[in-house]
């Protein structure tokens, strides 16, 4: 056997068994796709991934119980509101922790780290009662305003500074020397060389957002503000029993949005992960 062709037996066995073991992976979304075109009986009868009839009527019928539209709306926008504010802010932030020398630096990133420690049913109630006082309550404002300021803010602050401290200081003395302002040095060096990490932050910072369903639960009440996590399970029958061809209709529908983002640039999350341990 030549060395060609042990590469290619190679190749086929480590093929077939990833595919072997993305099989438990795989199904439930393949299951959760052809049971969105069942019928309730026929969900929970004689198990199939192929639908007897194919009832697109579910996705039709999504729409016509609840405001899905404008709730799909809602997690879109909320999602890319706090995936813009995220990046801005931690990209600031992290820039200054990495390269601003400043007395108790060390220590303030000990305190921003030790946020990610603190679980979000503890912080849960003190916000609430902060949001209520703001008078903010049935407002998408506690959904934009605490995740960028929260536990999930300091991550990507830190992946941020992480990023900046890996960047030549080359650059940065250069810059000083054509003249520009430490914020034109961030703007105009640190931000274009720092693509990747500002990928993967927009991508894990749209996905915490669109999966959020604490806080929806807790600082909403009207049907038209909900998200999609809470619009989920809200299709339910006048006894509170659900209503699983159009709850995994609704839920194919949700998925789309952060499949695709994920599949495009699922290599930058990766490599922005890896790089954070690298230097600092």
């Amino acid at each position: 056997m030549t060395t060609g062709q042990a590469r290619k037996i190679s190749k086929i066995c480590w093929v077939v068994a990833l595919g072997v073991v993305s099989v438990p992976f795989i199904f439930p979304f393949l299951w959760m796709l052809s049971s969105a075109f069942k019928n309730a009986n026929e969900i929970f009868g004689q198990p199939s991934l192929i639908p007897t009839v194919w009832r697109w009527t579910n996705f039709v019928e999504v729409f016509e119980y609840q405001p899905f539209a404008r709730q799909y709306f809602n997690s879109i926008y909320i999602a890319l509101a706090v995936t813009g504010l995220t990046l801005f802010i931690s990209s600031l932030a992290g820039y200054a922790l990495a390269r601003m020398r400043f007395a108790g630096a060390g220590l303030l990133m000990l305190f921003l780290m030790s946020a990610l420690m603190v679980p979000e049913e503890v912080t849960i109630v003190p916000n609430f009662f902060l949001m209520k006082w703001l008078n903010v309550m049935d407002t998408h404002i506690p959904l934009i305003v605490l995740p960028v300021f929260g536990p999930h803010g300091v991550m990507a602050t830190f992946l941020m500074r992480q990023y900046f401290v890996s960047l030549p200081k080359e650059l940065e003395e250069a810059g000083k020397m054509d003249g520009l302002s430490r914020f034109g040095i961030w703007w105009k060096i640190a931000i274009p060389m720092s693509k990747p990490a500002l990928a993967a932050v927009a991508i894990i910072t749209f996905l915490f957002s669109w999966n959020l369903f604490l806080e929806p639960l807790v600082f909403l009440s009207s049907l038209e503000k909900f998200t999609l996590p809470l619009a989920l399970s809200n299709f339910t029958d006048p006894y509170g029993a659900p209503l699983w061809h159009l709850q995994l209709a609704a839920t194919s529908l949700a998925v789309v949005p952060i499949l695709i983002v994920y599949l495009i640039a699922q290599r930058q999350i990766i490599e922005s992960f890896a790089m954070s341990g690298v230097k600092g």
